[in-house]
C-alpha cells in the first residue's frame, strides 16, 4: 500500500477535499479565499464536473435557467440555451478549475473508499481506491445527493438478457435506434430522456409509478446578440439575482408559508388548476391525461418543466403503462395486470440514494471511538448543524448533508456551506487548533429546529408521505432539503456564531515522543 503523509503525527495535507463536482470546486474556491493552499481535491472520475460529467443520457439539461447556474465568483454568460445542456455544465466546471487556479490541486481517477479519524494526532486518514492513503488535518466531503444510482428491487432483473443501463451510466456505444425499449420512471431524469428517445426508436413503453408535476419550459437558443448583451457585468450580476430570487421562489414558496396552512393549501390548489391546464393544452385524450395527472399535491416531489414530454404519449409508437411491475423475464417485463412485453432495452430512470443507509456520503467515514457515520445517522436520524457538521465527527464537513439544502438553485447552497468549512478551518488556523468539532447543544439545536419546520411544511401535511418523495427518507424525516429560504442559509452558514465548535490542540505523536526523551534525560 502506498501512503502520501507528512512524517509521524503530521498530516500531509491541510485539508483533503473528497469530490470534484461543483460542489468540490466550491470548497476548493471557498479555502483559496480563506488563504489555505495545501489542500487536494480527489474524485473517482477521470475529469470533474460531477454529476454533469456521469450524467450523460440523451436530453440531459440543467433544469434551472443557465444565467443562474453559476458561481457568483465566476459568472457564465455564454450558453447555448436558456436551460443548458448538461456538457456545457460539465465544461463551465473545467472553466472554473482552471480560471480559479485548481487544476494542480486534482487528484482524479481515484474515489475515497473510508476515513479514519486518527484520535492521537488530529488527523484524518482516507483510503483510496488505488489503495494509497491520504492524510489530513481536515476533510470536506464534496459528493453531491444525486451520485449513487437507485436501482428498483424487481425480481427477475438479473434474468434479463437484454441491453439494459441506468440513466445516470449511459453507454453511448449501444445503438438503440430502431429498437423497442421501456423506460422504467418518471421522475427529473425519464422527463428529459423520454422525449429524446421516442425520435429514434420503434417502440416505447414507460413504466409510470408516479406522474410528476410539470409546465411549460421558457427554453431557447441564447444566440450571439443575447450572449453578448449578459456579457455585461452589472446587467449578469442583476439577471442572476433574480433568477435565484425568482427559482427559490417557485420551489421554496411552500416552505416559507408552511406557518400557514390555509395560504399554503390555497397556493398549491391555484398552481395545481394552472399545471392542469397546461397538460390539458397538450393532451387531449381524457384517459391519457387522468394517467398523467399527480395523485398528491404541487409540491411533495421537486416539479419540473417541458415542452415536449406530454405530447411524446400522444405519438402512436409510445405507450403509457400505469400498471405495477410484477417481474422481468429473459426478454422483458409482465406488468401486474398480466401483461408481457418483450423489449431489446430497459433504461432505469429511477433516480438516486438520497439519505439512504450507506449512501450518504457513499463511503464509510469513522469518527471519534470508531463511531462510523452512516451507523451513527440509522440509529440517530439525518442530522448535521446547518448541514454541514456533527458531533463526534472532528475536522469534518459536509457540502451537501442532512437539512443543508433549501429548494433553489445548489449552486447558492455549495457556496453557503463551503464557506462555512472554510470559516471554521481558517478559524482554526487562527487559534492554531489541531482539532474542531462541533458542540452538541447547538447542533442539537438547528436539528430540532429543522425537524420542527420540516414537519409543518407541505411535506407532512397535505399528503406527501405516501407520494415516494425523495424528499422524506425512510426514516420518515425531511432531511435531504433546509426548510427555509436561500436567504436565511446564505446568512446562517456565514454568521454563525464561532462559539458553536470547540477547538483544541493536542500534542502530536513526534511533541509527545520529544516530551518522554527530554523526560527521560536524553
Amino acid at each position: 500500500m502506498n501512503s502520501t503523509n507528512g512524517g509521524p503525527g503530521a498530516p500531509a495535507h491541510e485539508v483533503v477535499v473528497i469530490g470534484a463536482g461543483l460542489g468540490g470546486i466550491g470548497a476548493g474556491v471557498a479555502l483559496r479565499k480563506a488563504g489555505i493552499e495545501n489542500f487536494v481535491m480527489v474524485d473517482k472520475w477521470p475529469r470533474v464536473g460531477g454529476t454533469w460529467l456521469a450524467n450523460t443520457y440523451p436530453g440531459v439539461a440543467v433544469d434551472v435557467p443557465s444565467p443562474v447556474y453559476n458561481f457568483s465568483f465566476q459568472q457564465r454568460s455564454t450558453w447555448s440555451r436558456f436551460f443548458a445542456p448538461g456538457k456545457e455544465l460539465q465544461r463551465y466546471a473545467e472553466e472554473v478549475v482552471d480560471k480559479q487556479g485548481l487544476r494542480d490541486k486534482l487528484r482524479l481517477g481515484s474515489g475515497a473508499v473510508n476515513g479514519v479519524f486518527d484520535e492521537a494526532d488530529d488527523l484524518w486518514r482516507l483510503t483510496l481506491e488505488d489503495g494509497s492513503v491520504l492524510t489530513a488535518r481536515f476533510v470536506i466531503g464534496a459528493v453531491g445527493g444525486l451520485e449513487q444510482p437507485h436501482n428498483p428491487e424487481i425480481p427477475g432483473l438479473e434474468t434479463y438478457t437484454g441491453k439494459i443501463m441506468h440513466s445516470s451510466r449511459w453507454d453511448h456505444e449501444y445503438d438503440y435506434s430502431g429498437k423497442r425499449v421501456a423506460v422504467i420512471g418518471t421522475g427529473a431524469s425519464g422527463l428529459q430522456l423520454i422525449p429524446e428517445l421516442a425520435k429514434d426508436i420503434s417502440r416505447l413503453t414507460v413504466f409510470q409509478r408516479r406522474a410528476i408535476w410539470i409546465g411549460p419550459k421558457p427554453d431557447f437558443a441564447m444566440g450571439t446578440v443575447l450572449n453578448s448583451v449578459l456579457n455585461f457585468a452589472p446587467l449578469q450580476q442583476t439577471v442572476r439575482f433574480v433568477g435565484n430570487v425568482g427559482v427559490n421562489a417557485g420551489l421554496g414558496a411552500g416552505l416559507a408559508i408552511s406557518n400557514y396552512p390555509k395560504v399554503t393549501s390555497i397556493g398549491l390548489t391555484l398552481g395545481e388548476t394552472a399545471l392542469k391546464s397546461y397538460l390539458f393544452t397538450q393532451v387531449r385524450d381524457p384517459e391519457l391525461r387522468r394517467k398523467l395527472t399527480p395523485d398528491y399535491r404541487l409540491g411533495c416531489k421537486r416539479p419540473s418543466v417541458s415542452n415536449n414530454y406530454f405530447r411524446t404519449f400522444t405519438e402512436p409508437h409510445v405507450d403509457l403503462v400505469t400498471e405495477g411491475i410484477e417481474r422481468f423475464t429473459a426478454t422483458g417485463i409482465i406488468s401486474t395486470d398480466g401483461t408481457e412485453r418483450d423489449f431489446d432495452m430497459v433504461v432505469l430512470a429511477t433516480g438516486f440514494k438520497v439519505m439512504e443507509k450507506g449512501y450518504t456520503p457513499p463511503y464509510p467515514m469513522y469518527g471519534r471511538g470508531g463511531l462510523e457515520l452512516s451507523e451513527f445517522w440509522d440509529a440517530n436520524r439525518f442530522q448535521a448543524y446547518q448541514g454541514v457538521s456533527v458531533p463526534r465527527f472532528p475536522n469534518a464537513f459536509l457540502i451537501v448533508g442532512p437539512y443543508a439544502y433549501a429548494p433553489g438553485s445548489y449552486i447558492p447552497l455549495i457556496e453557503a456551506t463551503s464557506a462555512h468549512a472554510a470559516r471554521v478551518i481558517g478559524e482554526a488556523r487562527r487559534r492554531n487548533a489541531t482539532r474542531v468539532e462541533v458542540r452538541q447543544e447547538p447542533h442539537d439545536r438547528y436539528f430540532a429546529r429543522m425537524d420542527k419546520r420540516a414537519k409543518r411544511t407541505h411535506l407532512f401535511s397535505q399528503g406527501c408521505v405516501t407520494s415516494n418523495t425523495y424528499y422524506i427518507n425512510y426514516q420518515g424525516d425531511g432531511a435531504a432539503f433546509r426548510p427555509s429560504t436561500q436567504l436565511e442559509m446564505y446568512w446562517e452558514n456565514r454568521h454563525f456564531p464561532l462559539e458553536d465548535y470547540h477547538f483544541s490542540t493536542r500534542p502530536t505523536t513526534a511533541d509527545r515522543a520529544q516530551a518522554a526523551r527530554t523526560t527521560a534525560g536524553l
